[in-house]
């Protein structure tokens, strides 16, 4: 391959054209929380990222103490985020006419989830690997579930979710 040429996706779109896509995902969605963060008189700095396949906007408190007042807009359980990606989204899907899958964190909330989950995902593999017998976890949402599921890989394990939303749960099978 020559420099600068660009590898083919699987729908056609080469990597730096899904990679600007996202961007735009990213700048489109960081607009829409700007205006939020105005209206409700919060400060934050909003941070834009691509993460494998997906665009993945931060909001940052600004200064000390900053990311406590940050918390109404993460709610109880992350309840307040998961509506605020949905308007997100919502508002990159009205600009770009795709569906986006963008990630929203807010004062780190997610990211501290994730770790939360990729060692409970981890643990569970190491139970069903030692009992031997499948091991159910908790009902969780989406993205709860997709990092567990990826922990659990990750320990050589496999996963499948069940149930039906939102009582929908993970199952760590045995080896």
């Amino acid at each position: 391959m020559t420099e600068g040429t660009v590898t083919p996706v699987e729908n056609g779109e080469s990597k730096s054209d899904l990679l600007g896509q996202l961007e735009q995902e990213g700048e489109i969605a960081a607009d829409y929380l700007e205006a939020l963060l105005d209206i409700a008189d919060l400060d934050g700095d909003i941070d834009m990222d691509v993460e494998g396949d997906r665009a993945s906007v931060s909001i940052i408190g600004e200064g000390p103490g900053a990311d406590r007042s940050l918390q109404r807009l993460v709610g109880q359980d992350g309840e307040v985020l998961e509506a605020l990606q949905e308007l997100t989204r919502l508002a990159v899907h009205r600009e770009t006419g795709e569906r986006s899958r963008l990630m929203l964190d807010i004062a780190g909330f997610r990211a501290r989830k994730r770790a939360e989950l990729a060692e409970l995902g981890a643990e569970a593999a190491k139970e069903a690997k030692e009992g031997g017998v499948p091991v159910k976890l908790r009902p969780m949402t989406p993205f709860e579930r997709k990092v567990v599921h990826d922990a659990v890989a990750a320990a050589g394990l496999r996963s499948e979710s069940e149930g039906e939303e939102p009582q929908r749960r993970v199952v760590v099978l045995p080896a």
